[in-house]
């Protein structure tokens, strides 16, 4: 194949990508917004919504990992539109849960433990400093 055309290919390969990520996440992104919305008819100020969605979000990643880490050779387009695309527009804790799981799998505790620690305590301390640089 020559130079230009296997470019134009990978080009392509990278936009077909891109698109499945987009949809994707636009539709995980509207199952948000919906249990999100069904949540407030709960009440309260506990954020209920985003709970259930983290919950959901890490329970249907595990399954559709298992499901692709157990049939060897599956669609890489449906991966990707399943989990960086659906799932990951759904919530991106779940991605965190898989990578906190896997390092514990790998027997990395110690870096999983550094891992989980580190993104909730310095992302927390993130969302403070954004704060207070605003007010």
């Amino acid at each position: 194949m020559a130079p230009a055309t296997a470019l134009a290919s990978a080009a392509g390969e990278l936009c077909v990508d891109y698109l499945l990520v987009f949809i994707g996440a636009g539709l995980g992104g509207m199952a948000r917004y919906v249990v999100g919305r069904a949540a407030l008819t709960i009440g309260g100020d506990f954020p209920w919504g985003t709970m259930a969605i983290n919950i959901a979000g890490s329970l249907a990643m595990g399954l559709v990992a298992g499901w692709f880490l157990n049939r060897g050779g599956a669609d890489q387009n449906l991966r990707l539109f399943l989990t960086t695309g659906v799932i990951g527009g759904f919530t991106t804790f779940s991605t965190f849960s898989l990578e906190a799981a896997l390092l514990w799998e790998r027997g990395q505790l110690l870096a999983a433990g550094l891992y989980v620690g580190g993104s909730v305590l310095i992302g927390v301390a993130g969302v403070f400093v954004g704060l207070a640089a605003m007010r």
